[in-house]
């Protein structure tokens, strides 16, 4: 009788347990590894996971920008010489990233869209914010789709399949300009700002790249969603 009343005590403890993670679970969906992605959700430890699975699922990336209210236009499939693409899209302006894109309507990989919407809403912006007490107008790159190799190599940059883009700089509301080339080595709020932008990156992007790496990155951060493991930042 003792052993029946144990086993019952300790069945309704366990279940009271497991009812208490299912709902911080459902409280904190970032928090684990097998909960759907939604842009919605604030960015967690298997966030950057969670987007490089989306290179393997158009359909379901598109729905993600969509329900994000991301302005955004579905390229069509483009292939050439060992290089184009079948899951890009162009960013538009308005939406749900509020800073223009200079150049304007870039495309690239929908994996990538769906980091860059996170990292500008909850990275660029707030630390704008802190640095700065102003908000980002704009974000200048140097281009996303390209068909070449990496720089001193033989193997296709992920620009070549357009899962790339490379960040030049920023333009603040106020009129304050940062760039990665002028600010990166300097002691002041502007390269606290960038460094800060590129660490939040590393969790969301397959591949960082910075001035820290190597002298080809010494003028932007490159960001791509190249399938890794684990996110390479640098």
């Amino acid at each position: 009788m003792r052993l029946l009343i144990f086993i019952v005590v300790l069945a309704a403890a366990l279940a009271f347990g497991w009812q208490q993670f299912q709902k911080w679970v459902a409280a904190n969906p970032e928090k684990v590894p097998w909960t759907p992605l939604s842009l919605a959700h604030p960015i967690g430890p298997f966030t950057a996971q969670k987007l490089g699975g989306l290179a393997d699922d158009t359909p379901q990336c598109l729905t993600l920008l969509e329900a994000a209210k991301v302005a955004h236009t579905p390229l069509p499939p483009l292939s050439a010489d060992r290089c184009g693409y079948d899951n890009a899209v162009t960013l538009n302006p308005g939406g749900a990233i509020a800073p223009a894109l200079a150049p304007a309507d870039p495309g690239l990989s929908c994996p990538v869209a769906a980091a860059l919407t996170l990292w500008e809403r909850d990275i660029v912006r707030p630390a704008a914010q802190r640095h700065f007490g102003s908000d980002v107008a704009r974000i200048d790159h140097y281009g996303t789709y390209s068909c070449r190799n990496i720089a001193g190599g033989s193997n296709r940059s992920e620009h070549s399949t357009a899962n790339a883009i490379d960040i030049a700089g920023f333009r603040l509301e106020d009129g304050t300009r940062i760039t990665v080339a002028a600010d990166w080595t300097r002691d002041n709020e502007k390269a606290a700002f960038l460094r800060e932008v590129r660490d939040g990156a590393c969790q969301l992007f397959g591949t960082i790249l910075s001035p820290d790496y190597n002298a080809a990155h010494a003028d932007h951060f490159h960001f791509d969603q190249a399938n890794r493991m684990r996110p390479f930042c640098r």
